[in-house]
């Protein structure tokens, strides 16, 4: 007789034995067991849960994990009608997930992920603009970051004006800034006499000239075109595909339009989402008073859900991103002007605060974009004081990014039952943030381990298209610490493969309330998993990035095959 571990009736997991038949007599086991509808065998059956640990063989049925184990012992589940896998070794591991995840990069713009000097990216930009009409606007796409270029530094307005005269061009960094050259300052009015505005900032050379650099509110003149004639419907099944082909099975859009949460409602009725989505509205500066008739307005309740699709909660922010966190001790302007500069705060705190206890009152659940440790002081500020009214400890609300926490934050946090979502802007970004923040600040950069031995519920993501969307450098960076061109950076913090692993799939599940359906391959889970190219366990470190899926199963269902 072998063990196996199955799924029970009520979707209780249980331990159970297959045996062979005792009686000769009899035709038949009894009682019979289901057959499944699928199986996977001969491999590295990565489940997450530390009862079966890693298994040889899975079966599915009914959207759901009926059992793993053995090859023999899962294979007895086998019936005429099961598809039956073999692995030849390969891993599967539970479905992967992105936790802040906007869109693909790439798109209409210039694309320069591929830029690695920046005579590359000029010359890309250079080559748009000469296929473009006289005075017609040139944009990049944001799939790229300097820290991928030898020179380690951002095109600003003379090297664009140089490569692109007389066409305007705005170079898109990231989701917090904008470079133009001066073709493009001149076509919306910006001169060498504006300030920088509340929440924004105008960038300069050092001698007073603008740099062409424009962050955060900064931006809010500079209007760029939709992506005219494209369907917008089209384009997410696009980028399904592309993120099923990488193992995901989760995407968290953190702060989307309802425009966009209508697409996405009628495809969830059409069943035609192949990746489950946790979406959450935006507001940005929305007075209290508003913020009912804004909500109502969207024709969403905080706990809907429909088939693949689920309404996650709200998204704010407070402060800017690489070049603008909020911080409480100073650093090195990136700017080059010196002062006692300690980043950017985007949202009015009173004007925060109201909109957080507004929402609490209306049901809906808070994530905030906070990236230094005084933006995360105001964030804690406000949710105590929305706490202190209606309570929000079991409701898992989220400070979103992280990156630099303090100490004597951890406390709060669990005191309140936060959650964080971590991603890699490291892994990319290095450079410039030592720039910026410090060797010592850099290194503590969105710290996986610290949060784990802090107790605060993390997952993980990518924060696409600011950073590019593979989920295998994702957990790369967090086990390993490493980056693309500056090394490893906090060791300290690296977590391992599986701990990083388990972040993206079992800790995405809690975060979203799904810890009873999803993230671990036990039986009575739904079957979100995917069959990875190579072993993630067991490739040598530098091989992660390079994964990818080679099946891809969501509630069952396979929705990516490149076998």
């Amino acid at each position: 007789m072998e063990n196996v571990t199955i799924a029970a009736p009520g979707r209780q997991v249980v331990r159970a034995l297959l045996a062979v038949c005792l009686f000769a007599a009899f035709s038949a086991c009894a009682p019979e067991i289901p057959r499944a509808d699928l199986i996977f065998r001969n491999g590295r059956v990565f489940t997450g849960d530390p009862g079966p640990g890693d298994v040889a063989a899975l079966a599915v049925r009914a959207g759901r994990v009926q059992a793993v184990g053995s090859d023999a012992a899962v294979l007895r589940l086998r019936g005429p009608d099961t598809h039956v896998v073999d692995l030849d070794g390969r891993s599967v591991v539970p479905g992967l997930t992105d936790n802040h995840f906007h869109a693909l990069g790439g798109g209409p713009g210039v694309d320069l992920s591929a830029a690695r000097t920046m005579a590359d990216v000029l010359g890309a930009i250079a080559a748009r603009a000469a296929g473009t009409e006289p005075g017609g606007l040139v944009i990049t796409n944001s799939n790229w970051h300097e820290g991928q270029l030898a020179e380690q530094r951002l095109p600003l307005r003379d090297d664009l004006d140089r490569a692109v005269p007389l066409h305007p061009v705005v170079v898109v960094r990231g989701g917090h800034e904008f470079i133009l050259n001066s073709a493009a300052l001149s076509r919306w009015g910006i001169d060498e006499t504006d300030e920088s505005p509340p929440g924004g900032r105008i960038g300069r050379y050092d001698d007073g000239r603008l740099n062409g650099e424009l962050v955060d509110r900064a931006k809010d003149p500079v209007r760029l075109p939709d992506r005219a004639g494209e369907d917008p419907t089209a384009r997410f099944l696009e980028t399904q595909a592309v993120m099923n082909a990488l193992g995901v099975t989760a995407l968290r859009i953190p702060g989307g339009t309802p425009e966009q949460f209508l697409m996405l409602r009628r495809l969830a009725e059409e069943d035609r989402l192949a990746v489950r989505v946790e979406f959450l509205f935006r507001l940005r500066g929305t007075p209290a008073d508003e913020v009912r008739d804004v909500v109502e307005s969207w024709g969403a309740t905080p706990d809907l859900t429909m088939g693949h699709l689920s309404v996650g909660g709200v998204k704010l922010g407070v402060d800017g991103g690489f070049e603008g966190g909020w911080m409480r001790e100073p650093y090195e302007e990136p700017w080059g002007r010196g002062g006692n500069f300690h980043g950017l705060q985007t949202m009015p705190t009173e004007l925060f605060r109201g909109t957080v206890r507004e929402l609490n009152a209306l049901g809906w659940r808070v994530a905030t974009h906070a990236v230094g440790d005084a933006a995360i002081d105001l964030v804690l500020d406000a949710y105590e004081q929305a706490d202190a009214a209606t309570s929000i400890a079991d409701r898992r609300w989220t400070i979103e990014h992280g990156f630099i926490p303090a100490p004597d934050q951890f406390e709060r946090m669990r005191r309140l039952g936060l959650t964080v979502t971590a991603q890699h802007h490291l892994y990319v970004a290095a450079p410039s943030l030592v720039d910026y923040w410090g060797a010592e600040r850099a290194a503590l950069t969105t710290p996986l381990g610290l949060y784990a031995e802090e107790a605060i519920p993390v997952s993980l993501g990518t924060d696409s298209p600011v950073i590019p969307h593979n989920p295998f450098a994702v957990l790369y960076h967090f086990a390993t610490r490493g980056t693309i061109s500056a090394g490893i950076m906090g060791a300290e913090h690296a977590v391992g493969r599986r701990a990083a692993l388990s972040a993206m799939t079992a800790g995405y599940a809690y975060q979203v309330f799904a810890e009873s359906e999803r993230g671990t391959l036990a039986p009575g889970m739904a079957a979100d998993l995917a069959v990875l190219s190579g072993d993630y366990l067991a490739v040598p470190d530098a091989g992660i990035p390079g994964l990818t899926a080679l099946i891809t199963v969501v509630d069952g269902r396979i929705v990516h095959d490149a076998r």
